[in-house]
């Protein structure tokens, strides 16, 4: 089987080949043959359905860098790498079937995607970032129990949520969360805290990070000068990829959200999501201005 699957690897690097078929091949890791020298840098689109994945190199974009579509449904990747989001030609990603709890910011840096596929997952929440991308237009999250905040990002976009919004107890889950009447949704875990409408001043640590990345988002080579020792390495990473931005005016955000809900059953949507009425829409925005200001509809 190794050998074999070696010889299909290197007949479509020889040959160039712009599709590969590795379905259904009992592969519990990422073919090393994909990776070898300079990887497949002619392959488009790479099936691999049906395998015992766990995760996806971090070498990926390097190896593979014009993909267009990647099928990796039915699987059981847990984590997604941040180098996807290096992935810049991608318009078609399927993780359906997989074990993912947690979808990476850094999926929403795929400016070219217009399919997503998250269906039959483990999903309480989604990025702040996801949609924000014009070129996204069909997002499928089905049968993610847990799942029930939707960025307001995805809103008039081709949505499917069927199976998404199970009662859950909002002690058995160490996020933060927020309420609407009944419906309670999950926030990302990098949210550190929520504001409401009563509370103009942002968190010291949150005007911090929004002014350096002001001052240091022109210049990304300047970032690496600011070492873990003048700053924790988990807020210098948030630097170089915030949380998301403000729903509102773009501005980036970093622990430290201002929430504010649409209930699906309360929109326009609602009759074409019959019986959905535990999911909605939420608008991460920036400050209270922009919470007050914030329209789904506009």
């Amino acid at each position: 089987m190794a050998s074999e699957l070696c010889k299909t690897i290197s007949v479509a690097r020889l040959e160039k080949h712009k599709n590969l078929f590795l379905n259904y091949r009992n592969l519990h890791h990422f073919p090393l043959e994909l990776l070898k020298d300079e990887g497949l840098q002619h392959l488009e689109r790479l099936y691999m359905k049906r395998n015992s994945l766990t995760t996806l190199p971090e070498n990926l974009a390097q190896k593979l860098p014009n993909l267009v579509e990647l099928y990796l449904h039915s699987n059981n990747i847990v984590v997604v790498p941040e180098a996807i989001g290096s992935l810049v030609k991608l318009q078609c990603l399927d993780l359906s079937d997989n074990a993912l709890e947690i979808v990476c910011p850094e999926i929403g840096r795929l400016r070219a995607l217009r399919h997503l596929r998250l269906a039959n997952n483990q999903l309480q929440f989604l990025p702040p970032d996801l949609g924000r991308s014009r070129e996204l237009q069909y997002v499928y999250v089905d049968n993610n129990i847990h799942l029930k905040g939707l960025p307001s990002y995805l809103y008039n976009k081709v949505i499917g949520c069927s199976g998404c919004g199970v009662t859950i107890q909002v002690s058995e889950v160490k996020l933060l969360s927020f309420s609407s009447g009944q419906l309670t949704v999950f926030l990302p875990a990098e949210v550190k805290a929520i504001g409401t409408q009563d509370d103009h001043v942002l968190p010291l640590q949150e005007l911090a990070m929004r002014s350096l990345y002001h001052t240091y988002h022109k210049f990304p080579k300047d970032l690496n000068f600011l070492s873990p020792i003048s700053l924790p390495r988990s807020l210098l990473e948030l630097l170089h990829c915030p949380l998301g931005h403000c729903h509102r005016c773009s501005e980036p955000m970093f622990t430290f959200v201002y929430p504010k809900l649409f209930p699906l059953r309360e929109t326009p949507m609602a009759g074409l999501h019959q019986g959905r009425t535990t999911v909605g829409f939420v608008a991460y925005c920036c400050s209270t201005q922009c919470l007050q200001t914030f329209d789904l509809l506009s």
